[in-house]
């Protein structure tokens, strides 16, 4: 393995982005760094609380004082599919600045984050063409109306592992429902999110989409506290989320909640084996492994389970660890230095806990500058261990044995977290008591994920709060007005006349 170029050239400091232009915050000099070579590439200015103020004066500018809010739904689609097509007009350079930044594969990248993002935007011009409103004729002889208005500035935080697939999602559903944003992209991953906020300058105009630059417990939390941010959309850690919900709450903000997971990937013997393989191994490395809805714990039955986990074992044995840039690579490097860390504690620490490492663990014993890591797979000694109960956020399975459905879903459900489950079964009965006992918010039944973004997606338990999807989204990026109007004069009472 070499030290890999950079594959491209990134601007020399990162800045914010208000009012359609690039604004000099104050706060310090944050590096960033390539994963594929360990090398520092960038420096990005951190944004304090003086820049939080003028993006967020910026963004009420817009929508108080124009006509943004309101906006016809034809005008809105139309700036739906322009920004779609700003995407796809340039995926290549997006797609190299998203791989310097996170270490994903760019054939990965432009085959499916770039395409999620720019079908982000269309998706929503779709949506609100078809939006309704609501009438009630009362017996009293009133008619009741149910409009639904833009909330205002929304603050969007993006997490590091797919910036522009998970940022987008946000960006269009606020603009779809005429508000004014505020996107804070991770302070590892900066490149292609601010080079979409430039590039958007043409179509959004000034306010109406400001970047920040910083981390969570400066810039983040800046954003999320401040009294002119009528909503908050975060995705990200766990721990993280409780702070910025507690840091909103003092606001009375609305926040949804994108956090953690830890899924239950169930296989019986009554599924499609070679299937049910295939789609653990999907599950968990793609992506590098770094995604919240991995199915990073895999129970299987015990009458398949020795022979599911040796080909599963040897199969990772095979996948091929290297360069992002190059299209036979499978899994590509940790996003940072101190997350690879993370990562290879969780092995270091397997052994003494009583679990047994089955392949992987360390770091890749020819690459000492990139953060690359073997893929590994733990047999835990119970759903108790670490390696079951803590987001790991990796290429790193943990497999359970069970031996019937009744122990399957109470392993399955024996975590903290609840975003998505897993399961893999030809026999429907199985299926639907499984799917219906899961606390989870999505149920994927043979299939490794998926998204349908008419559908709700968020999390039970700490994987999350609220939800987002269509209608989701319209819920949270607008509030409800009730307007009652009487069909005929009333004949009303004049107080203090006589009687």
């Amino acid at each position: 393995m070499t030290n890999f170029q950079n594959p491209i050239d990134p601007p020399e400091i990162v800045k914010g982005w208000i009012d359609n232009k690039v604004h000099h915050g104050k706060g310090k000099e944050i590096p960033v760094f390539y994963p594929g070579n360990g090398s520092q590439v960038s420096v990005l200015v951190e944004d304090t609380e003086d820049d939080i103020d003028k993006a967020v004066e910026s963004a009420r500018r817009t929508f108080d004082k124009t006509d943004w809010s309101k906006l016809s739904v034809e005008k809105r689609i139309e700036v739906l599919e322009a920004c779609r097509q700003v995407i796809l007009d340039n995926i290549d350079e997006l797609a190299l600045l998203e791989c310097l930044g996170t270490g994903l594969i760019l054939r990965e990248i432009k085959g499916f984050h770039l395409q999620r993002a720019a079908y982000n935007f269309r998706f929503f011009a779709q949506y609100i063409s078809q939006a309704h409103g609501e009438r009630y004729d009362n017996t009293d002889g009133y008619l009741t109306l149910v409009n639904r208005e833009p909330a205002g500035v929304v603050g969007l935080i993006a997490p590091w592992n797919a910036p522009m697939a998970l940022a987008t999602m946000k960006i269009a559903a606020a603009v779809a429902f005429g508000n004014c944003a505020i996107l804070k992209p991770s302070e590892q991953t900066p490149f292609s999110l601010i080079k979409l906020a430039t590039l958007l300058r043409d179509v959004l105009p000034e306010g109406v989409l400001n970047l920040v630059n910083g981390r969570g417990p400066v810039t983040g939390s800046s954003l999320v506290s401040h009294p002119g941010i009528d909503r908050i959309s975060f995705t990200g850690g766990t721990v993280t989320g409780r702070q910025v919900m507690s840091d909103a709450g003092k606001q009375l903000t609305p926040c949804t909640m994108e956090l953690g997971g830890k899924s239950a990937n169930i296989v019986f013997a009554s599924a499609d084996y070679e299937r049910a393989l295939d789609g653990a191994l999907i599950g968990i490395f793609s992506n590098n492994g770094q995604q919240c809805l991995a199915g990073s714990r895999i129970l299987v039955q015990e009458k398949i389970f020795d022979k599911f986990v040796e080909e599963f074992v040897q199969r990772t044995k095979k996948i091929k660890v290297g360069d992002p840039l190059n299209d036979k690579t499978e899994i590509g490097p940790i996003a940072s230095k101190q997350h690879m860390e993370r990562i290879l504690s969780f092995a270091e620490n397997a052994q003494k806990e009583g679990d047994k490492v089955l392949v992987g663990g360390k770091r890749l014993s020819d690459q000492k500058t990139g953060f690359f890591i073997e893929p590994t797979a733990v047999l835990a000694s119970s759903n108790n261990s670490k390696v079951c109960q803590e987001e790991i956020f990796g290429p790193f399975a943990s497999f359970v044995p069970f031996k019937s459905e009744e122990e399957a879903i109470s392993i399955a459900n024996d975590t903290e977290f609840g975003l998505v489950s897993y399961i893999w079964s030809d026999h429907m009965p199985t299926i639907m008591k499984v799917s219906e006992s899961m606390r989870s918010g999505v149920v994927w039944v043979n299939t490794p994920m998926m998204r349908e973004l008419r559908a709700p997606f968020g999390g039970f338990k700490n994987s999350g709060v609220g939800r987002e999807g269509g209608y989701s989204c319209e819920q949270f990026y607008t509030e409800e007005k009730t307007v009652s109007i009487p069909k005929t004069p009333l004949n009303l009472k004049k107080f203090g006349d006589e009687l």
